[in-house]
Order: structure tokens, then sequence, then C-alpha cells
């Protein structure tokens, strides 16, 4: 009945790049997902990973704060998404005065980790 939430905000990975990471790993195990990312050959693997990993740090903290067992193979991948961020502008300079504005783009990933009993527990 364990169920984490991790968040990263302002990471300079563009939202469009994250989400096709993201939907490699959304309804996976916990561990799976991990072991996913680790070979994935995205850029955006590397934060995602550390997200999961984020994760499942803290359900193992809240199982242990409310005094409960706590198995990591039970953990899932019940929610992922991402959100587009705040945009960098930058200008870079070009032939005869002219400046062609850059969008350096970031994006705010959220990834929620539950145990099936958590899902059941939604439903009824």
């Amino acid at each position: 009945m364990v169920e984490s939430i991790a968040r990263v905000k302002h990471i300079r990975v563009t939202p469009t790049k994250a989400r096709r990471v993201v939907n490699l790993i959304r309804g996976k195990q916990a561990l799976e997902a991990l072991a996913i990312l680790k070979f994935a050959p995205q850029g955006a693997s590397e934060p995602v990973y550390k997200l999961v990993a984020s994760a499942m740090a803290n359900a193992k903290v809240k199982a242990d704060a409310s005094n409960e067992y706590l198995d990591e193979q039970d953990l899932f991948v019940s929610e992922a998404f991402v959100d587009e961020g705040t945009t960098l502008k930058r200008f870079q300079p070009r032939a005869q005065g002219r400046a062609f504005q850059i969008l350096k783009r970031t994006s705010h990933i959220t990834i929620k980790l539950a145990t099936p009993a958590d899902v059941k527990a939604g439903k009824k």
C-alpha cells in the first residue's frame, strides 16, 4: 500500500525527447524500468533512470515511516508524464547583422510508483 512520487523540474532535455524515453517504461515493473533505462541509447534516459531510482528510495522511506513491509519487486510505474518547462531564449548572430533565435527547451518529468494493492484500492 505504498505510493511514491518523484519529480525533476527544469531539466535541459526537450519534452519531445523525454516523452520518447518515458513511454518506454510506463506501466512496467520498477526494476524492469531501471534495466530498460540503463541500456537505452537516448540522452534523456539518464535523468529518467535517476528519477525512477529516487522514486524507489522514496517508497522505501515512506514504507519505513508507516511501518509497512515493502518488496521492491511489487513496485511498478503507475504514472509517468513529461510537461513542458520554461524555454530559454538565445540569439545566434547571422550574416549582415541579423540574429536568429534559438529556443532551448526544458521539461518537468514526474514518475509515480505504486504497488498493485494501491491500484485496486483506487478503483473501488
